[in-house]
Formats: structure tokens, C-alpha cells, sequence
């Protein structure tokens, strides 16, 4: 008989990762690996009275640090983030991408849709409700660099596609594989220092295992922080231009223990039921949305626009992704570079979330998916919420563009009270606008609250609920103080620090990827030997069927 599955050397992982789950703190309703939460909770608060004594002085301190490193370094981010959108396309169409996660037999635990919408939700789904609109008026409205020139409209979306397309999704696609690999296919841990298990072996359950945990958590806890913190900001502004509800403190407060509340509730109930119906809703509200917002128009328009983009985005691919800034204008670093920064220190995170959804796909099915659906959704939706704010900047002599300069927050809103259209539906596609802005906010905490939960756990997947809803309340806490006790400056200098993880972090993910490199070779090996092994298999069974069958025959006629 052959084996249900190549067994390689996962069952003796399996007893390692046991190994260290057995040194959790288990006691009044947690379980958590102490080393990396204790370190990690200190680490935080020191970092946070740093950055809470002066605010002023310490964004100053990290956005010096941040303006040297995407100055100087801007060709490594370039070339780092090109290579990390080129090994999952290698990947994609090499024979190593019929390996399965999980297994030759595993099978998908969500339906594509869910899958889809849960990608989306946690990846980007925030960002594309507001500089959808902003970033392509601001390249409009300025000299692209790498031209030369003044932007066009093409050249303004285009140049948006690139920040939000297939590199962001690169990056990523390579993390996420990695974890869901080592954590389905090896029996390790789904954490960070897993995927390092073929080059540092047994010393990932050790001191340098914990280093990189630590690393993770500190950046997923702070980027979730300032991004839940600027959140109540924006929704703030939103409501504050529709409904005249005051932009304070008192308020955003308020905003976050709403936002924390709902989330809370998702993390309770787990992926299968918060997390997929949440993001699923959100799927089907943000389509009705881009739909209503391409019927009202500029329809034809639109559609030109995205043609056109896409064209430009396309031809230019290659140029416009090597390219490195040398003069001191620094238009990347305050663009590309950042982005690329916070995709990279933003992917652990979102890696371990997308890892965590996509057990039972092949190597192929995974890239192909995360590669190119996120991808071309959001060219679709930066075309039609991007073209119709160009087109009204256009028509009403740049009094868009000023909006969006004075606060990117109310774009989107002000972009609607500019539609021909009545007062009624203007109110509708308003409040719609706050209800995605939330929602998308409420998938973004509840699914990082899930991630920092795995991270402290040593990778565990099944963490008491108390300490869910302890992770879940952590960074509303963090968020909050970060507000009250430094306002904007405190979040500024708090998501300047993230973005400048993002260097160490991209060293991680390039020795990552020979890592993962050679796991998925073991595992094509291993494919190819219980395919084999299952196809001699088969022919040994229908022989023997047919001798046995043969001889009942010849019994038959002889009792005849």
C-alpha cells in the first residue's frame, strides 16, 4: 500500500514544535510562550515612553533616520522588491508549483470567494478607500521624476498601479508561501522563525527563533497601532464633513473603542465565522459601491482611463521598476520607497494571515491567486474611484486636488458631493463610504489580532479565546494612548519607525526565499516518489482485481 502523503521529516518537527510549546505560560485561561511575549511587551512599552515623553523630538529623530535610509538605500528596496515579485512568478511556472500545502490530499477550507475577500480585507483594503482618489491627483498634479516631465492621466493611475499592484502582492505571495509551507507541509509552528528552519535548523527554537518572533510582533503591534490610530483620524474627518460631529480626541477615542468592540466580537467567534463573514460583506458592499460609482460616471471616460492606465503601467513595467532616484528631491523615497517599506514591515502580518486561510492549495493555485486577482481588483477599483476624481479635478480647475491636499481623509467624501447626482444619494454613497471605512478597519484589527496571538504562542493555532480578546484590546490600549498622550506627531513618529523596520525586514525575506527554495525541492521530490508510488499502486490492485476476477470466472464454469 502506498502512504497517504510523503511523511519527510515532519513528524519528528512536529515533536520539536511540541518541544516548544511545552515552555507556555498555561495558567489562568493563556498560553503563551513567555520569552517572546514578556520581551516583546516590555520592548514596546520602553519604545512607547521614548516616543510619548517628546513626540516632536522623536518624530523628528525617526522621520532623519527614515528620509537617510530611503535615500541611500532606495536601490536595495528597488532591487529587493523587483526580486520578491520574480521569484513567486518563477515559482509559478516551474514544476515546483504543483506541490500542495498541506499535503497531496489536503483540501481548501474556504470557497475561493471567502478566500478572495479575506485576502483583500487584510491586505490593502483600507488604503484603496482613500488614496485611490489622493495619490492619483497628487502624481497629476506634479513632475513624475523618472520622466522628467508632468504627469498625464495615464501616467498619474499608472504610476498608482505600480505602488498597489503586483510588487505589494510580490511581497506578500513570498511570505505568505513561506509560512504556509513550513507550517502545513513541515509541521513546524506558524510563525516567523519557521520559515529559516533549513538554514538555522534547531536554533529557530531557541534564542534566534525568539529574536524574530519578537521582531514580528513589535512590528505587527505598532503598525496595526498607528494604523488603527490614523484610522479614527480619517473616519473622524469623514463624519465631521458630512454630519458636523467635532474632530477631537474625545471623539476618535470613542471611534476606536467601537472599532475594537466589533473586532473583538470577529476574533471570538474565529476565521471561519468573524473574520470570513465580516470580509465577505465587505466584498459584496465595496462592489456595489464601484459599480454605483461607474454607472453615475464619467462612464466612458472611466473605461478609457483604465485602458489607457493599464497600457501605460504595462509598457513602462520594467523602466519604472528600476529606476533609482539621484537627486535630492527624494519624490521616491516619499513615495515608492515608503510603500515598499510598509509593504515589506506590514508582510509578516499579512503574510501569517494569508497563510493561516490557505491550507489545501497548490504551489500554482496560491500564486496565481494572490499574484493576479488582488492585483487587477484594485486597477479596477483605482480606475473608477481615481478617474471619476481626475475628471472632476479636471472640470473644476484643480478644487479636488486642494481638498484632498488639506485633508486626504475627506477625498472620498468630497468627491461625492461633487457628483451630479441628488442630495439623497449623495447621503446613501456617504454613509456607505464610512460603513466600508470601518469595516475594513474592523478586518484589519481583528485579523492582526489573530496573527500577534499566533506569534506569542509559539505558533499555535488553537489559543485560549481569553487571550484573543487580550491581544484584540492591547492595541485599541496602544492606539488610544498613542492619541491622548501625543496626538499626530506620536502616530507619525510610531509609523516612521515601522517603515524603517522595513530595511532589516527585507534582508530577512531574501534569505527567506533560499529557504523556502529548498523545501518545495525536497517536496517535488517527494511528490514525484508518491505519485509513483501511487500509480504502481494502482496497477498492482487492478491486477490482482483482474486475476481474482478472472479465476471467479473460470470457478463459475466449472460449478456449471
Amino acid at each position: 500500500m502506498y502512504s497517504k502523503g510523503p511523511t519527510y521529516e515532519t513528524q519528528k518537527l512536529k515533536g520539536k514544535s511540541k518541544l516548544l510549546h511545552s515552555r507556555n505560560f498555561n495558567k489562568f485561561g493563556f498560553d503563551f510562550h513567555p520569552q517572546v511575549s514578556i520581551i516583546s511587551g516590555i520592548l514596546v512599552i520602553l519604545f512607547l515612553i521614548f516616543t510619548l515623553k517628546n513626540p516632536d523630538a522623536a518624530n523628528t529623530v525617526f522621520s532623519s533616520l527614515k528620509n537617510s535610509i530611503t535615500t541611500k538605500w532606495n536601490w536595495f528596496f528597488i532591487l529587493s522588491a523587483n526580486f520578491f515579485l520574480l521569484f513567486p512568478i518563477y515559482l509559478l511556472f516551474s514544476k515546483l508549483g504543483e506541490v500542495r500545502l498541506g499535503g497531496p490530499e489536503a483540501k481548501p477550507e474556504f470557497t475561493n470567494f471567502a478566500w478572495y475577500s479575506m485576502l483583500i480585507s487584510a491586505g490593502m483594503g483600507i488604503g484603496l478607500m482613500f488614496w485611490s482618489i489622493g495619490e492619483p491627483l497628487y502624481h497629476y498634479n506634479s513632475v513624475l521624476p523618472m520622466f522628467g516631465e508632468k504627469a498625464t492621466l495615464a501616467s498619474a493611475l499608472g504610476i498608482t498601479f505600480y505602488h498597489w499592484g503586483f510588487h505589494p502582492w510580490g511581497i506578500y505571495a513570498l511570505i505568505s508561501l513561506a509560512l504556509a509551507f513550513f507550517a502545513y507541509n513541515r509541521g513546524l509552528p506558524l510563525s516567523l522563525r519557521s520559515v529559516f528552519y533549513p538554514i538555522f535548523k534547531d536554533k529557530v527554537f531557541g534564542i534566534l527563533g525568539d529574536i524574530i518572533d519578537i521582531l514580528a510582533v513589535i512590528s505587527c503591534l505598532f503598525g496595526l497601532a498607528t494604523s488603527l490610530g490614523f484610522g479614527a483620524q480619517q473616519i473622524n474627518a469623514g463624519l465631521n464633513y458630512l454630519f458636523g460631529i467635532p474632530q477631537n480626541t474625545t471623539v476618535q477615542v470613542l471611534l476606536i473603542c467601537i472599532i475594537t468592540g466589533i473586532a473583538t466580537i470577529s476574533v471570538i467567534s474565529g476565521i471561519g465565522k468573524g473574520v470570513r463573514i465580516l470580509s465577505e460583506l465587505n466584498m459584496r458592499v465595496a462592489t456595489i459601491f464601484l459599480l454605483l460609482v461607474l454607472f453615475i460616471g464619467p462612464t466612458l471616460f472611466i473605461v478609457r482611463l483604465f485602458n489607457n492606465s493599464v497600457g501605460f503601467y504595462l509598457n513602462n513595467i520594467i523602466s519604472i521598476s528600476f529606476w533609482s532616484e539621484q537627486g535630492k528631491e527624494n519624490w521616491q523615497g516619499s513615495w515608492t520607497i515608503f510603500y515598499w517599506a510598509w509593504w515589506i514591515s506590514w508582510s509578516p502580518f499579512v503574510g501569517m494571515f494569508i497563510a493561516r486561510i490557505s491550507k489545501g492549495r497548490t504551489v500554482r493555485e496560491f500564486l496565481s491567486a494572490i499574484l493576479i486577482i488582488p492585483a487587477l481588483l484594485s486597477f479596477v477599483w483605482m480606475s473608477v474611484f481615481g478617474g471619476a476624481a481626475l475628471f472632476q479635478d479636471i472640470s473644476g480647475n484643480g478644487i479636488l486636488f486642494n481638498a484632498v491636499k488639506s485633508n486626504v481623509a475627506t477625498s472620498l467624501f468630497e468627491m461625492i458631493q461633487n457628483m451630479d447626482v441628488s442630495n439623497t444619494l449623495k447621503i446613501i454613497m456617504s454613509s456607505t463610504g464610512i460603513f466600508l471605512v470601518i469595516s475594513f478597519f474592523v478586518t484589519s484589527s481583528d485579523s492582526g489580532s489573530l496573527v500577534v496571538d499566533n506569534l506569542t504562542s509559539g505558533g499555535k493555532l488553537d489559543s485560549p479565546v481569553p487571550q484573543r480578546v487580550f491581544w484584540a484590546v492591547m492595541e485599541g490600549v496602544l492606539a488610544i494612548a498613542l492619541l491622548i498622550a501625543g496626538g499626530t506627531d506620536a502616530l507619525n513618529a510610531l509609523q516612521t519607525a515601522v517603515v524603517i523596520s522595513g530595511l532589516p525586514f527585507a534582508a530577512l525575506l531574501l534569505v527567506m526565499t533560499y529557504s523556502l527554495h529548498v523545501g518545495l525541492n525536497t517536496d517535488l521530490k517527494k511528490l514525484k516518489k508518491y505519485r509513483e508510488d501511487k500509480l504502481l499502486n494502482k496497477i498492482f490492485n487492478e491486477k490482482i482485481r483482474g486475476n481474482f476476477e478472472k479465476n471467479e470466472q473460470i470457478k463459475s464454469r466449472l460449478n456449471k
